[in-house]
C-alpha cells in the first residue's frame, strides 16, 4: 500500500441474530463471551494460562506462561510437557471410548467408522511401526496421502512419538513434494498407491518416486497405503506396504511427554512469491487454540456430527479435522473425493446419510454448488444441520445469503471465520450463540486476540469506511514460531514492517460502525485505480450479487492512465455467452457494478469462463489470472490445478 487510504465501497447492513432456541442450548452466550473478553483484557497472560491448565492434560505442569525474551520469536508454557496425541485420544477412552471418532466415506461409496478406542489402537500400531523403522522424536516425516483415516492416523502417530510431520496436499506435483522433502530434511515419506478424485485416480506413489529420484537424499524409508489398487513400483529395502509395517505391532504405545514448544508440524505455504515457507507450529499452544475454537465456535456437543470438508494437506484440515475436534471428543466426517462427484448433490447426500449437524466449508465450494441451482440441495434432508461455517477467504454476501437460506433453511447460524496457516486457528469469528452476524463479515476477534487495523504509520484506523493492514497486537499461544530454517524470513515477512510491534497478517480489512471486521483481500490484491485504493473482494461481491453471476474473480492489469484497470473473470449461473451475446452482458454487468459500488469500481474488462483456475482445495490461483490479464506468459507450476484446461478458455483462445 502507498500512503493513500484504502477505501471500502461495499455496504451491507443486514443483521442475523442467533435464534432463542440456539441460544438456549449454546456453550457460550453473550454474557459468558463478555466475561471471557473482560478476563483477557484484564490479564492477557493469566487468561491464557488459566485456559491451558483447564483444557489440556499436562505431564509436567508449566510455571512460565509467555517467554518474550527473543521477541518476535515468542514461546509459550516453556517449562511444561504434554503429548498432543494423548490429549486427542487417551483422554477420552474412559468416558467415550466406544463413541465414533471418524465417519469415513470414499469417493466410490466405501464407508468406515472408527471409535475412539479403535482409532487409538490404530495410532499406536502405526506409532510402533514408525519406531521400528528408526523414527525418533524430532525427525521429520512427510505425509502425502489421500483424504482417508490413515492420514489422520499417521499425523497422530507422529505426534505420539514426537516426530514432526509435514503433510503435503495430495494434489501437489512431484516437484512440489520434492521441494518440501528437501527443505524439511525428512527421513520418511508416508504415501498411498493412489487416491480418488473426480472419478480419476491420483497416482501418489508414482509422484513420490519421481520426487525421490530428484535428489531427496535424506529419505531412508517410504510407507505405502494400498488404497486404489492402481499398481505401483516398490523399491526393495526402502518401500514398505502399510499393512506389512503394522503387522504384529502392539496396539499400545505410551505417548512421549514433550516440551510445550516441541515442533508438532511443519506446513508449507507458497505465499505470493519465492520458495515455499515451512510454517512451524509448537505443540501445546497450537493444541490449546485448536481445542478452544473447536468447542466455542462450532458449539460442539457430544451428539454432534462435525464435517470440515478441508483436506488434511491444508491447515484447516490440521486444526479442524485431525486435532481440534478430536481433542474435544467430537465425531468427525472425512470424505475422500470431489464435491460434485458423481453429481452436485454429493455434499448434501453425505450430510443426509451421516446426520451431519455442523458443516464447515470454503466459499469457493459454496459458490460452485450455488451455481448448480437450488433444486439439488432441495432433494436432500438437511434438517439435522444446526450450524454452518465458512473458511479460506471472505465470503461474498450473495453466497452467504444462499448458504443461509437454501442450505440452512434460515435457521442455522453461520460462523464466517478468518485465520491463516500462520495463526494456527480461528482468530476472528462470530460466536454462534452470542453474535449477530452480517453477510460477508467475520465480525469480531475472539477473546484474547488483539486484532486491529492500522495505516502505513502503524496507527489504528478509526474511520469505518477506511481500510488498512490487519494486524494482531499481542502474541497468542497458537502463533507460528518461525519459518523452518529461515528465521530472518519469518521476522521480515510478519513483523519487520512495523518494527516488530505486531504481527502483520498480509490482509487488508476495515471495521464498520459496530466494530465488525470486513476482510477486503490480500494487501497484494489491493488495486490503485485512478488514485483510489480498492479491495478486489468488494468488486467480486458486487458482481456475484447479479442474478446471472455464480462466481467472479477480479485482478488488476497495468493501465497507462489509471495506473491499474479492473479485469474481471466471470462464471455465470447459465451457459457462457458467445458471439454477439457477449457485449450486451458485459455492458449490463458493468452498469450493475456501477450502481452497486460507483463508477470507479466498474471493471474495464470482463471475460466469461466456465470455471476459474482452482487448486484441488478450491483456492483460486489469482497469480494465474493476473498473468493472463496482463498478457504475460505463465511460468509457474500449474500441476495443482483441478481444471488445467480452463487456462486456454481464460486466455480467450477458444
Amino acid at each position: 500500500m502507498t500512503d493513500k487510504k484504502l477505501e471500502s465501497i461495499l455496504q451491507e447492513d443486514r443483521q442475523f441474530p442467533p435464534s432463542a432456541d440456539f441460544v438456549a442450548g449454546t456453550r457460550l452466550n453473550a454474557d459468558s463471551l463478555a466475561a471471557l473478553h473482560a478476563a483477557a483484557d484484564a490479564d492477557h497472560e493469566g487468561y491464557w494460562a488459566g485456559l491451558a491448565r483447564e483444557e489440556l492434560q499436562w505431564d509436567q505442569p508449566f510455571t512460565v506462561t509467555l517467554d518474550d525474551s527473543a521477541a518476535p520469536n515468542y514461546r509459550w508454557f516453556t517449562d511444561g510437557e504434554l503429548n498432543v496425541s494423548a490429549n486427542c485420544l487417551d483422554v477420552h477412552l474412559a468416558t467415550r471410548g466406544d463413541k465414533t471418532a471418524i465417519i469415513f466415506e470414499g469417493e466410490g461409496g466405501d464407508k468406515r467408522r472408527l471409535s475412539y478406542r479403535e482409532l487409538t489402537a490404530e495410532v499406536c500400531r502405526f506409532a510402533n511401526a514408525l519406531k521400528s523403522q528408526g523414527i525418533e522424536a524430532g525427525d521429520r516425516v512427510v505425509i502425502y496421502m489421500p483424504m482417508v483415516p490413515e492420514a489422520v492416523i499417521a499425523m497422530q502417530a507422529c505426534a505420539r512419538i514426537g516426530a514432526v510431520h509435514s503433510v503435503v496436499f495430495g494434489g501437489f506435483s512431484a516437484n512440489s513434494l520434492r521441494d518440501r522433502i528437501r527443505d524439511a530434511g525428512a527421513r520418511m515419506v508416508i504415501t498411498a498407491d493412489g487416491g480418488h478424485r473426480g472419478g480419476q485416480i491420483v497416482e501418489l506413489k508414482a509422484a513420490t518416486d519421481t520426487a525421490l529420484a530428484q535428489g531427496c537424499d535424506t529419505i531412508e524409508s517410504v510407507i505405502v497405503l494400498k488404497r486404489s489398487d492402481c499398481g505401483c513400483d516398490m523399491q526393495a529395502g526402502r518401500d514398505t506396504w502399510w499393512a506389512d509395517a503394522v503387522a504384529g505391532q502392539s496396539d499400545t504405545c505410551e505417548p512421549t511427554p514433550l516440551n510445550a514448544e516441541h515442533p508438532l508440524f511443519l506446513l508449507y505455504t507458497s505465499g505470493s512469491t519465492g520458495k515455499p515457507k515451512g510454517i512451524q507450529h509448537a505443540s501445546a499452544g497450537y493444541l490449546l487454540h485448536a481445542t478452544l475454537t473447536s468447542r466455542w465456535i462450532f458449539d460442539l456437543h457430544d451428539d454432534d456430527v462435525f464435517w470440515c470438508t478441508a483436506d488434511v494437506g491444508w491447515v484447516t484440515g490440521h486444526t479442524y479435522v485431525a486435532y481440534g475436534p478430536l481433542a474435544v471428543g467430537a465425531t468427525i466426517v472425512m470424505y475422500e473425493g470431489a464435491p460434485t462427484y458423481p453429481d452436485g448433490g454429493r455434499f448434501w447426500s453425505i450430510c443426509q446419510r451421516h446426520g451431519v449437524t455442523i458443516f464447515y466449508t470454503a466459499p469457493t465450494a459454496i459458490r460452485a454448488l450455488m451455481k448448480l441451482g437450488d433444486d439439488i440441495p432441495a432433494q436432500y434432508d438437511l434438517s439435522k444441520l444446526r450450524l454452518l461455517g465458512t473458511v479460506g477467504e471472505p465470503i461474498n454476501p450473495e453466497a452467504w445469503i444462499w448458504y443461509h437460506t437454501v442450505i440452512g433453511n434460515k435457521r442455522c447460524p453461520i460462523v464466517d471465520t478468518w485465520w491463516q496457516t500462520e495463526t494456527g486457528g480461528i482468530m476472528i469469528s462470530p460466536l454462534p450463540g452470542a453474535t449477530a452476524t452480517k453477510p460477508g463479515s467475520c465480525t469480531r476477534a475472539l477473546p484474547g486476540i488483539q486484532a486491529d487495523i492500522v495505516d502505513e504509520a502503524g496507527e489504528s484506523v478509526t474511520q469505518a469506511d477506511q481500510g488498512g493492514y490487519l494486524v494482531v497486537r499481542k502474541p497468542w499461544p497458537a502463533m507460528l514460531r518461525t519459518i523452518w530454517g529461515d528465521n530472518d524470513r519469518y521476522v521480515e515477512t510478519y513483523w519487520a514492517q512495523f518494527q516488530n510491534r505486531f504481527y502483520v497478517a498480509g490482509d487488508s480489512a476495515h471495521r464498520d460502525n459496530d466494530g465488525y471486521f470486513w476482510i477486503m483481500g490480500r494487501i497484494d490484491d489491493v488495486l490503485n485505480v485512478s488514485g483510489h485504493r480498492l479491495g478486489t473482494m468488494e468488486v467480486e461481491s458486487a458482481l456475484v450479487a447479479h442474478e446471472k453471476v455464480a462466481e467472479a474473480a477480479v485482478v488488476g492489469r497495468p493501465h497507462d492512465v489509471k495506473g491499474e484497470a479492473l479485469f474481471a473473470y466471470v462464471v455465470l449461473r447459465g451457459d457462457r455467452p458467445t458471439g454477439d451475446a457477449v457485449e450486451p452482458l458485459v455492458k449490463e454487468l458493468r452498469a450493475w457494478v456501477g450502481e452497486e459500488l460507483g463508477a470507479i469500481a466498474k471493471p474495464d474488462d470482463i471475460r466469461f469462463a466456465d470455471n476459474l483456475p482452482k487448486t484441488r482445495s478450491g483456492k483460486i490461483m489469482r497469480r494465474l489470472l493476473r498473468a493472463i490479464a496482463s498478457g504475460e506468459e505463465i511460468t509457474q507450476d500449474v500441476s495443482t490445478l483441478e481444471n488445467p484446461a480452463i487456462l486456454e478458455q481464460l486466455r480467450g483462445d477458444d
